[in-house]
């Protein structure tokens, strides 16, 4: 099929004819393994195949107006009042919503760099400025840094905690002392994507509970497994939550995905073996890359993080050429998906292949 000779006289908003474009990695359709998308490589279990079946027998009527049914689920293990949660299409859709509804044009939004991707979209999306602020020299939020970043018109402040992409995680002390030290007009939004792998004990969940102007995050992309439904949970003060919902959509959350995600949450030892299954691969993947000389940051997410700075793209074209995908961003590093051994060590022979270690006089400095 030809592509149009000519293009639309219609044009979009400037802000939106700005914005960055979500990258793709490179070669997926070379790869034997994909490990540049951050998803489990354990398939959902039984019970949640079974849920999605007898739901798919009804998929000729509406799904619940909310999410109610997970909702429900929800708060009842988390001991939360149903006004304070808000379910939709995955966690990433629900922050845009509470941006929407929170920020917008003249409003300012801080958060790390280099950190998700997405971020900077959305933010451009709803009219707000984006505020990136450096990561630190271990590839941490620099929380004195973001603090400093904070003006008048500063609406929110996003906290990737862990961190994607480089898995790296702030103490429950260190997010306290962000939260206590922004204006209190000022949404502390925590994205906790990844937090059941977490080494810390933060717990966003605790700290809305603590704090009005905290929003937490949750998915059940990554240790429920469920990325291909798009899930998520939001956590918030009643008023909060309701001025979200109402900037949301109805039936945000399709019947297959609710009937998928109230499954997934109730088999936890399924979810604990998906856990148990990435803890093994990111400990696995650090460790021979340390015997190798090639230091990474401590990861408490799903991936572990390879900061190789202008060796980026030469290292995602050896993966590839060994037969598995990572997300490269270019000049910065290369992020690696855990959880299948094979894909390691595909990672690995790449590694061998151009010697790389942190020895080399072209990388940054690596920690531990």
């Amino acid at each position: 099929m030809s592509a149009p000779t000519a293009g639309p006289t219609v044009r979009p908003r400037p802000a939106v004819a700005a914005l960055p474009r979500y990258s793709r990695a490179a070669g997926l359709s070379q790869v034997r393994w994909r490990a540049s998308s951050n998803e489990s490589t354990v398939p959902p279990s039984p019970r949640v195949q079974e849920a999605i079946a007898r739901a798919a027998a009804c998929t000729h009527l509406y799904p619940s107006l909310q999410g109610d049914l997970l909702i429900a689920d929800l708060s009842a293990r988390l001991q939360l009042a149903p006004e304070q949660i808000v379910v939709g299409g995955g966690s990433l859709a629900l922050l845009q919503h509470a941006l929407g509804a929170y920020t917008g044009s003249g409003s300012e939004v801080v958060y790390a760099w280099r950190s998700y991707e997405a971020y900077p979209i959305l933010i451009g999306v709803v009219g707000a400025t984006p505020v990136p602020v450096a990561l630190d020299s271990t590839h941490t939020h620099d929380v004195d840094a973001m603090l400093a970043a904070i003006t008048w018109a500063t609406q929110a402040i996003i906290v990737c905690n862990p961190n994607n992409p480089t898995g790296t995680e702030l103490s429950r002390s260190e997010i306290e002392r962000l939260i206590t030290s922004v204006p209190a007009n000022v949404l502390v939004l925590l994205d906790e994507a990844y937090q059941e792998f977490a080494t810390t004990a933060v717990d966003g969940i605790s700290l809305v509970r603590q704090y009005p102007n905290v929003v937490a995050f949750r998915t059940f992309s990554k240790a429920y497994g469920l990325a291909g439904l798009r899930a998520g949970y939001m956590i918030a003060h009643p008023d909060v939550a309701d001025n979200v919902r109402a900037a949301t959509p109805p039936f945000g959350l399709s019947l297959l995905a609710e009937a998928g995600a109230r499954a997934a949450w109730s088999d936890t030892t399924h979810t604990d073996h998906i856990v148990d299954v990435v803890c093994q691969g990111r400990e696995y993947l650090r460790r021979e890359a340390a015997r190798r000389g090639l230091d990474t940051p401590v990861s408490g997410a799903n991936f572990v993080w390879f900061p190789v700075g202008p060796r980026t793209a030469e290292l995602q074209r050896a993966c590839v050429a060994h037969g598995v995908s990572v997300r490269a961003f270019d000049g910065e590093g290369v992020r690696v998906t855990v959880g299948e051994r094979e894909a390691e060590d595909a990672v690995l022979a790449a590694i061998d292949s151009l010697h790389l270690s942190t020895t080399d006089s072209e990388l940054s400095p690596l920690v531990h």
